[in-house]
């Protein structure tokens, strides 16, 4: 018998359903049912390396550990990663299968994948107690409804009831409840089962007649009014939040155990990738994080990062084109830290040759490393470990470029002593490892060497543990859902399915 499901949905992007389908997941998972998440097709630059060497989307991999369970390309079948404007990788059950425009993709090869996401969510469904699905943007995007496949599409075929949230701080929730539900067929109507209000602000009592009303126009009950809450985006999809940057500065953090704080710049790139390697940082006491796209704000600056990018070349211009490249140069030759991550450490090499992601051919990089770049056909998607500063880390790499390192020093070893990855030039460091900074002894470590080249008194805390501060994260979303939603009632949507007989709402979805 296959386990139940739910799939959440939301009135907008960025209504929340990310962080409520993790919600769900770490609740069901603290009462022992045994349950996984699914997002058929995700759109992302954040992206995850599974244990089996797939690339899913960083929102599933979050929450998959909200489930307490590895994550695995079934849970993330389809990711599409932008390259441009029209145009992005098509990443299939893991593995990058080519570069479509929007038009090619919902002209019909999406639809063309609907199997294969409804296979595993098939499988998912066959192992797990519950699969909490979560769909993309909005289901009443009446003009991609022919063939989605993330939304009412899977929700149809699945037999999957869908709760609908929306973001009441951004206002305007109850009509975009309303019109969500009216702009679809009736069919699709049948599958909504009702609504969760996130991120409200104030007395629940003042909300409760709209709520009422809402129940008498549409039928629908609301599963919940979920407080609004700082610093909970955690491995957001797309976006400039450093996401626990939010959660450590809002709530009760040790204050920073030097004499002064660490100033980190991440350079804004454009197509950014991964920005979440610095919410390690971020997490740490005394050290301040901020994104940057000018030359000036890089100068009180203890570290500069540059991040990873889906345009290598195309970032490598903007730093140009905006005099980034000439004041990274400069501190550089000053002896002043550096840190480029996978996209950024290539940028910070002598020239890359790309005839693969911008099929640019032969671009002279930064020339602060040794190191010579090529683009290959194939994607380098593994998950390694190693020692680094003396100490053990782990990583994930998702590239195309291979590095040539021709001088320097190596920055990750074995356990042989043998160089794993990386190069480094005084204080300019570059690795293709992302999610380095996670492994508390190197980031302290890494942190001192930062330091001491700043002459900032500056000393990280011994006790940080990233690993402990996520668990916290999820737990928080965990309590939002069990103290704030109907949870009798949302297991009934997830064993049973739809209530039976929701009224039809018209207009309906346009012929």
């Amino acid at each position: 018998m296959s386990g139940g499901g739910l799939l959440v949905a939301g009135t907008t992007s960025d209504a929340g359903k990310s962080v409520v389908t993790a919600g769900i997941c770490r609740w069901l998972a603290r009462q022992g049912v045994k349950v996984a998440p699914f997002k058929a097709q995700n759109m992302s630059l954040n992206s995850f390396v599974t244990r089996e060497g797939a690339e899913i989307g960083r929102a599933q991999a979050m929450q998959a550990q909200a489930c307490r369970v590895e994550p695995t390309a079934l849970m993330n079948p389809v990711l599409l990663k932008p390259g441009g404007e029209r145009s992005s990788q098509v990443v299939l059950l893991g593995k990058p299968v080519g570069e479509l425009s929007a038009r090619g993709y919902h002209g019909g090869r999406q639809q063309q994948l609907l199997g294969t996401v409804l296979d595993c969510l098939a499988q998912l469904r066959d192992t797990y107690d519950a699969v909490i699905c979560e769909g993309a943007g909005s289901p009443a995007e009446i003009n991609l409804r022919r063939t989605d496949i993330v939304n009412m599409g899977i929700a149809r075929n699945a037999g999957l009831p869908v709760l609908v949230v929306g973001d009441i701080d951004r206002g305007g929730v109850f009509a975009s409840f309303f019109g969500t539900v009216a702009l679809l067929s009736p069919e699709d109507q049948a599958l909504v089962a009702g609504f969760l209000v996130n991120k409200f602000r104030g007395d629940v009592t003042l909300l409760e007649p709209g709520l009422d009303m809402l129940h008498g126009l549409t039928g629908r009950h609301t599963y919940g009014v979920l407080p609004f809450r700082h610093g909970l985006g955690i491995d957001e999809e797309d976006g400039l939040a450093v996401s626990l940057r939010g959660a450590v500065r809002e709530s009760a953090v040790a204050p920073p155990v030097g004499e002064d704080v660490l100033r980190v710049a991440v350079c804004a790139v454009p197509l950014m990738s991964n920005f979440t390697d610095v919410d390690a940082l971020a997490a740490e006491p005394g050290v301040v994080v901020r994104f940057v796209d000018r030359p000036e704000e890089l100068a009180d600056a203890d570290l500069v990062v540059l991040p990873g990018t889906r345009g290598t070349v195309r970032a490598l211009q903007w730093l140009r084109e905006r005099g980034l490249a000439d004041a990274l140069k400069r501190r550089a030759a000053e002896g002043r830290p550096v840190l480029g991550i996978c996209g950024g450490y290539q940028i910070l090499g002598e020239h890359i040759e790309d005839e693969v992601e911008s099929r640019a051919g032969h671009v002279d990089g930064l020339g602060l490393l040794p190191v010579r770049v090529r683009f290959a056909r194939e994607k380098t998607l593994t998950r390694p470990a190693g020692e680094a500063l003396g100490e053990p880390v782990e990583g994930y790499e998702i590239h195309h470029g291979v590095a040539d390192v021709r001088g320097g020093v190596a920055f990750i070893f074995d356990d042989s002593g043998h160089s794993l990855d990386g190069c480094r030039v005084g204080q300019t460091w570059g690795t293709h490892w992302h999610g380095s900074l996670e492994s508390d002894g190197f980031r302290r470590a890494f942190l001192r060497e930062v330091a001491a080249a700043a002459g900032r008194r500056f000393v990280p805390a011994p006790d940080t543990s990233f690993a402990a501060l996520r668990e916290e994260q999820l737990d928080r979303l965990g309590d939002l859902i069990e103290q704030h939603a109907d949870t009798d009632a949302l297991w009934r949507l997830i064993e049973s399915g739809a209530p039976q007989g929701l009224p039809f709402i018209p207009p309906g979805a346009p012929a």
